[in-house]
């Protein structure tokens, strides 16, 4: 079945309550924390003080005696019984020599590298008993230098690893350089920005948390985890740091509150405490407290980076050049190697038919937490990055901000990019038409005298984006340094009653699959969602699959769900031509019903699912007994979801306070299953995207690399009334090579809005003298930059 007519079924494009939600209201949902198995102890971790400095020793004999403690282990008790933890992605420096992949150990060794990292794990019959133990383990530091700002990377001050000595990963390039170099020299006009992406904490409602077990009797290990992608979570457990056979590991995640990306990854704390559980024989439960959220989930963002767009005298682009510095942290997380590079530059060709783009990034290793995915995940880098210049390009050609970007839209599809990327289909100019429409843009100049009268300034600001969902296909990804496969599994048990259970490799952490995957198979079969159960996050009864993760779970992971009921359409043809005494070719199916073309003879979709599991007067010796089918699906492309989102912000110049009074966003997100829950999930991106654009800034000491937005008191997140009622609206361009023509959307909102947000800034005070401005537009940082301009 082709997208066009899928669309049209019953059940798709419904906006149906989320079936998840009733046990969610009623508290009846089960989080890790809310797990507490037989025979439990507890665990608490010893974290380096010290962003960096030599592990001369650790003295655990004081803790040992206090009461209730089973054990502590250092990173003395596991050398050589595991490896450390892996990146998932390798990345080629442009000499052609690999990345440098210093060993990242589960508990500290001869060193720590950040203020958090593991030092011991101490494990004690109650929570209470671990942590009054852990304060008694004596650790003997040599503070050595640290660095923590990316731009002292390079300053000789430390090195952080002994394989780096320099501190850097590696250089990595897309583009062609000379082409573009040439139309640098020859533009009409050439516009130059720098700009800092700031560092952000993810702080996921629910916190990290897990339970290793162990089984003696079987020797099988299980592991309770708050995790976006169990088997991934198993794989680079048991394959990479344990040596265990996969078979004798099972991962579960159960209800996960939140993750953002942070959920993704193989962290310390889950080793640890699956290797313990074995030699203790015992069930060991840890669950973070925000602090160590703060300071040990992997953080997002934190580039540092230069770019020239050259135009020609209409404003038309003829090139972009972007040279990058990313910050690793401290190790390689999981994906971290692919965030500034594959799914960076490679999109910043943007909406824009720009004939030449060369990015050149450079990463290193710094004394702060690790850096990996955070929603987005280069994505809203590389958007912030292009939307801010082109914002900015417009202003210095005498151009209005939409003007600029209508001048470069691509019109025709397919387009293939100068930097790697070919986009299927889209209609750039529908969703800035509908935007601007839905925005009131031509009341604009009204509401700006308005504030003037009110002594405020009002701005108005404009981001096109485009992202590039569901990372595919596998065996590219693997040419590019993916050391895992990028599809996804889905498995229909049809049940004689005619319910179905769906098995899915894809993880919901609040994005509504239970529902969403229900209309899809609902829609397929004519049957009621309710009908419809979603099974996930559990190594133990779903296929292989690869979680959830860049937006890409109906479209990837509902597209295998479609193969699969291809399959059980296909079967099930086979079985109602033997019951209604017709050719399995000439019998049609929909809405629920199996016809004989051309006749009025049908048999409904019940009967032949009963039939199939009591198969009285049943050609067994053609059809096997049963309705159950499996499938994988491995995309051929990136789906690319794209939108215009329009901002307009009022400043109080007096006290550099920010109010974000207007947002509009028109996505395209093809074919939409449920739009109730797409808003929803657009609604939080956007949050999070407002929240970075004007309140949300990791900070470090510059010189003793000390987490100083170590906690909410430091660390601002967005509240309800920092938000303006949000205005939405959709065009739809089905994608082209899915089944569904679905192109992901829990992505969206935070990619398009920190630009917008910041050429609404910018545009306020322009005839203030203020010409820049690096994210969060906190007050005294808006402040700041009128007086600055001032002077």
């Amino acid at each position: 079945m082709g997208a066009p007519d899928f669309a049209k079924l019953p059940h798709i494009g419904e906006s149906l309550r989320r079936k998840e939600d009733y046990r969610f209201l009623v508290g009846a949902g089960q989080y890790t924390d809310d797990i507490n198995l037989n025979n439990q102890l507890h665990a608490v971790f010893v974290r380096s003080p010290h962003a960096h400095a030599k592990l001369l020793g650790v003295d655990t004999a004081a803790a040992k005696a206090m009461p209730g403690v089973q054990a502590i282990f250092t990173g003395a008790d596991i050398e050589g019984k595991m490896n450390g933890l892996p990146c998932g992605w390798l990345i080629t420096s442009t000499d052609g020599t690999p990345m440098k992949e210093p060993p990242h150990p589960v508990l500290a060794q001869g060193k720590v590298r950040y203020v958090g990292d593991h030092v011991a794990i101490v494990i004690a019959d109650t929570i209470e008993q671990a942590k009054n133990a852990s304060e008694k383990v004596v650790v003997n530091y040599e503070v050595l230098p640290a660095i923590s700002d990316v731009r002292d990377a390079s300053s000789g001050k430390t090195t952080v690893h002994d394989i780096a000595a320099d501190n850097h990963c590696y250089k990595w390039a897309i583009g062609d350089k000379g082409a573009v170099d040439a139309a640098m020299a020859s533009a009409y006009h050439v516009t130059k920005l720098d700009l800092y992406n700031n560092r952000l904490i993810p702080n996921a409602m629910e916190p990290r948390a897990a339970i290793g077990g162990y089984n003696r009797a079987t020797d099988e290990y299980t592991l309770y985890v708050s995790n976006q992608n169990p088997h991934v979570e198993r794989l680079l457990m048991t394959a990479f740091v344990l040596g265990l056979p996969e078979h004798k590991v099972r991962v579960i995640a159960p209800d996960v509150g939140g993750g953002f990306g942070s959920k993704i990854y193989l962290y310390a704390e889950d080793v640890a405490l699956t290797w313990a559980a074995k030699q203790l024989n015992r069930n060991i439960k840890w669950v973070c407290e925000r602090t160590e959220s703060f300071l040990s989930d992997a953080h997002g963002r934190d580039h540092v980076s230069h770019a020239e767009l050259a135009m020609d005298k209409d404003g038309k682009f003829l090139a972009l050049k972007v040279h990058t510095d990313a910050n690793m942290g401290a190790y390689l997380s999981t994906f971290a190697t692919a965030v500034p590079t594959i799914l960076y530059a490679t999109l910043l060709a943007g909406q824009y038919s720009t004939p030449q783009v060369y990015c050149e990034v450079d990463a290193w290793f710094t004394n702060t937490t690790p850096v990996d995915a955070y929603r987005g995940a280069g994505r809203p880098e590389a958007t912030y990055l292009l939307e801010r210049i082109v914002s900015r390009a417009a202003w210095e050609m005498g151009l209005s901000q939409d003007e600029i970007r209508k001048r470069n839209f691509i019109t025709t599809f397919p387009y293939q990019t100068p930097v790697a990327l070919q986009y299927d289909v889209g209609d750039y100019h529908a969703c800035m038409n509908k935007a601007q429409a839905l925005a009131d843009v031509a009341g604009f100049e009204a509401r700006k005298a308005a504030s003037a009268a009110k002594g405020l300034k009002r701005g108005i600001g404009y981001s096109s984006y485009i992202e590039a969902c569901g990372i595919a296909p596998s065996n590219i990804a693997g040419a590019l340094g993916a050391r895992a496969g990028l599809f996804e599994c889905g498995e229909i048990r049809v049940h004689p009653t005619g319910s179905v259970t769906v098995f899915t490799g894809s993880h919901s952490h609040g994005q509504g699959h239970e529902t969403s995957f229900a209309q899809v198979v609902a829609a397929r079969l004519g049957i009621s969602p309710d009908m419809v159960d979603v099974v996930h996050g559990d190594t133990g009864r779903v296929p292989f699959g690869m979680g959830t993760y860049g937006s890409r779970s109906i479209s990837v992971g509902g597209a295998a769900i479609m193969k699969a009921l291809d399959k059980i359409e296909a079967k099930a043809k086979k079985i109602a031509a033997h019951l209604l005494e017709a050719s399995d070719a000439d019998i049609d199916f929909a809405n629920g019903e199996f016809t004989v073309r051309g006749t009025d003879k049908k048999v409904p979709f019940g009967s032949v699912a009963l039939t199939a599991y009591v198969p009285h007067n049943y050609p067994l010796d053609k059809l096997e007994p049963g309705l159950n089918e499996t499938a994988f699906y491995d995309p051929t492309n990136f789906t690319f979801p794209a939108g215009t989102y329009i901002c307009e912000v009022e400043v109080d110049p007096q006290t550099g306070t920010v109010k974000v009074d207007k947002f509009t966003a028109v996505d395209d997100f093809g074919t939409i299953i449920n739009p109730m829950i797409v808003e929803g999930q657009v609604h939080g991106g956007l949050v999070q995207g407002i929240g970075q654009a004007l309140l949300e800034n990791c900070v470090y000491d510059r010189e003793t690399g000390q987490l100083l937005t170590g906690s909410f008191m430091d660390y601002a997140m967005p509240r309800a009334d920092d938000m303006p009622e949000f205005k939405l609206d959709t065009v739809c361009t089905p994608c082209t090579h899915n089944p569904l023509g679905t192109k992901g959307c829990g992505e969206a909102g935070a990619i398009g809005s920190p630009p917008a947000v910041i050429n609404a800034l910018l545009d306020a005070l322009h005839d203030m003298g203020v010409k820049d401005f690096d994210m969060p537009a906190s007050p005294h940082r808006v402040w700041e930059a009128i007086q600055a301009a001032k002077a």
